[in-house]
């Protein structure tokens, strides 16, 4: 059962921001103490399966070819690529950039990882946005539907982070949910588990800011 002291900081965080013209996300901030994070093997970046999902559509591209793409296709992914594909996204960066703002998601056969590195990696990796790998124990339809209910949490170098988990017009009990579920997969990454973690913050897109830890 989810903490009440999380439901009540994601019930304020609502309460205390006045409606706005457009739906806001729900938004955390990390911050994290005591992690070298100059060090890349110390720097947080997990994919989490949200229980209640984004509360908006999630978009996904898949980079396949023959049966996988078919059945990417089926599972319903926005924009399936194969080789030529991807060679005509690396050839038109306007497009590639549109694209890589667009799509929440990636997902590539391992077959591909090396082309989409050298045709798209400026594109995708700074936005944190390389695909998953397809490999052959795994199933694109299984991969397409955790797309749609998973979030990627990237520290990068610094120690303040922050992440969307929800939108405004969920439950607060939902929205807690996703973020306890958010906390708890940081604190099992770091080595100290929630001694590493000095607060967390819950927030609206415009709201202000409501202490969870």
């Amino acid at each position: 059962m989810v903490s009440m002291e999380i439901v009540n900081a994601v019930r304020r965080a609502l309460e205390d921001s006045p409606p706005r013209g457009f739906e806001e996300s729900v938004d955390l901030a990390i911050n994290l103490r005591d992690v070298d994070l100059t060090q890349p093997q110390n720097r947080i970046d997990e994919e989490v399966l949200l229980p209640h999902g984004r509360g908006r559509p999630v978009k996904v591209a898949v980079f396949g070819r023959g049966d996988v793409a078919q059945r990417a296709k089926d599972a319903g992914a926005d924009y399936v690529f194969d080789e030529e594909g991807i060679k005509g996204l690396g050839e038109d960066p306007h497009i590639a950039r549109n694209l890589a703002n667009e799509v929440d998601f990636f997902i590539s056969e391992t077959v591909y990882m090396p082309l989409i590195g050298r045709m798209l990696g400026r594109v995708l990796g700074p936005r944190g946005k390389m695909p998953m790998p397809l490999t052959p124990d795994k199933d694109v339809t299984e991969l397409v539907k955790r797309a749609r209910s998973a979030i990627r949490v990237r520290s990068k170098d610094r120690p303040t982070f922050h992440v969307s988990i929800g939108r405004r017009k969920m439950d607060p009990v939902l929205l807690a949910e996703n973020v306890e579920s958010v906390i708890t997969r940081i604190e099992q990454r770091l080595d100290r588990g929630r001694q590493n973690i000095r607060s967390v913050y819950v927030k609206t897109t415009m709201g202000p800011a409501v202490k969870v830890m």
